[in-house]
C-alpha cells in the first residue's frame, strides 16, 4: 500500500527551495520555516473546496488542483499582497496516481506562475476535498481592506462577470470542451494577484467576487458603513455568457452568481484614470459599474439579488456530477 509519504514525495515535492523562495526549511518536516521579508505584513487565508459542492467530482483533475489553489490566491489579490507560500491538505478516497500527477501539476503549475512556494501539507483517505492555506506579504500600511470605502469614490470590477456562473450552467447541461470561454472562467479562475499589487495606494477598498458581485459588495457596504448605487447596464459581461444564457440569465450570473475571482475595489474618481492605465499595462479592464453613497443600502438592482452563493443554502457551486 503506497502511504502518504510516498505520495508527498512523489507529487507534491518540488525542488528544494532556497532563500530566495523565502524558505529555510520547507516540505518534509512536522513545520515550515519561513523567511517574510522586512517591513511587510504576513497576509494568510485558508478556504476548502469540496467535490459537488464548490466544483464538479467529474471535472480534470488539472483543473481541480489549479481551481483549489486560485481561490485561495484570489484572498491574497484583494488585499494587495504578493504571493508567497501555501499549504495543502488533501483528502481523496482511494490513491490513484494517474489522477494524483494531473491534479499535482496543475497545482503546482499555478504556483510556478504566481511566485508561490508549496511549503507543507497533508494527504489522507476521505471524501475528495482540498484545504489550501495561502500566505503573502504587503507592505506596511499598503494593505487593501473591505474598510475604506468613502461617499462619492467610485466602484469598478476587474475583468468581466458572469463567466463562473455561466461555465457552472453549461457544465451541468453537459457542456465538456475544456477550452470552452466559460468552462475556462469556471474550472481555471484566473486570481487577480498583479491587479491588486497594481492598486495599491489607489483603491480604497478591495474584495474579491467569490460569492456573486452584490453579495461581495454587500460586505464591502457593511464594513465601510456607506450604501451604493450600481449601474446594472455598465457590468462587463463574460466572453459567450449572453449567448450561452440570454440577457436575463446573464445579467443575473453577472450580479449574483459567484466564482469570478474578479476584483471589486472602491476609488476616489480622480484615481480612476491612473488605475485603469496600471491594469491596461497587465492587459486587464477595470470597468466603473456605480459609485458610493453616504445613505445606506443598494439602489439601482432588487434587494433579493443580495444574498450571493450561500455554503448552507440549497444550491450547490460544483453540481453533482
Amino acid at each position: 500500500m503506497t502511504s502518504e509519504f510516498e505520495l508527498i514525495a512523489r507529487h507534491f515535492t518540488p525542488a528544494v527551495p532556497g532563500s530566495r523562495a523565502g524558505v529555510a526549511l520547507g516540505v518534509g518536516d512536522d513545520c515550515a520555516l519561513l523567511i517574510p521579508h522586512p517591513g511587510s505584513r504576513l497576509a494568510v487565508s485558508v478556504d476548502t473546496s469540496v467535490a459537488a459542492v464548490h466544483f464538479p467530482a467529474a471535472a480534470p483533475a488539472e483543473a481541480i488542483g489549479h481551481r483549489a489553489l486560485a481561490v485561495s490566491l484570489s484572498d491574497l489579490a484583494a488585499m494587495g499582497a504578493e504571493s508567497r507560500w501555501c499549504l495543502m491538505a488533501l483528502a481523496m478516497a482511494d490513491v490513484d496516481d494517474a489522477w494524483l500527477a494531473d491534479f499535482a501539476r496543475g497545482f503546482l503549475g499555478l504556483c510556478a506562475s504566481t511566485g508561490t512556494t508549496l511549503v507543507g501539507g497533508d494527504v489522507t483517505r476521505g471524501e475528495l476535498s482540498i484545504g489550501v492555506t495561502v500566505m503573502g506579504e504587503v507592505p506596511e500600511g499598503q494593505a487593501l481592506t473591505r474598510g475604506g470605502s468613502r461617499p462619492g469614490d467610485l466602484l469598478a470590477v476587474t475583468g468581466a462577470l458572469g463567466g463562473g456562473a455561466g461555465g457552472l450552467a453549461l457544465w451541468q447541461q453537459g457542456e465538456r470542451d475544456p477550452e470552452h470561454p466559460l468552462l475556462v472562467r469556471y474550472l481555471r479562475p484566473q486570481p487577480r494577484l498583479d491587479a491588486g499589487q497594481a492598486l495599491r495606494g489607489l483603491a480604497s477598498a478591495s474584495i474579491d467576487i467569490s460569492d456573486g458581485l452584490l453579495a461581495d459588495l454587500g460586505h464591502v457596504l457593511a464594513a465601510s458603513g456607506v450604501g451604493a448605487r450600481i449601474d446594472v447596464d455598465a457590468l462587463p459581461l463574460a466572453e459567450g455568457l449572453l449567448e450561452a444564457l440570454g440577457p436575463d440569465r446573464a445579467r443575473q450570473a453577472a450580479l449574483g452568481g459567484g466564482d469570478d475571482y474578479e476584483l471589486l475595489v472602491s476609488l476616489p474618481a480622480d484615481a480612476m484614470e491612473e488605475a485603469a492605465r496600471r491594469l491596461a499595462g497587465l492587459g486587464l479592464a477595470l470597468t466603473p459599474i456605480g459609485a458610493v453613497t453616504a445613505e445606506p443600502g443598494l439602489t439601482g438592482v432588487a434587494e433579493t439579488a443580495l444574498h450571493g452563493w450561500q455554503h448552507f443554502g440549497a444550491d450547490a457551486k460544483g453540481g453533482a456530477s
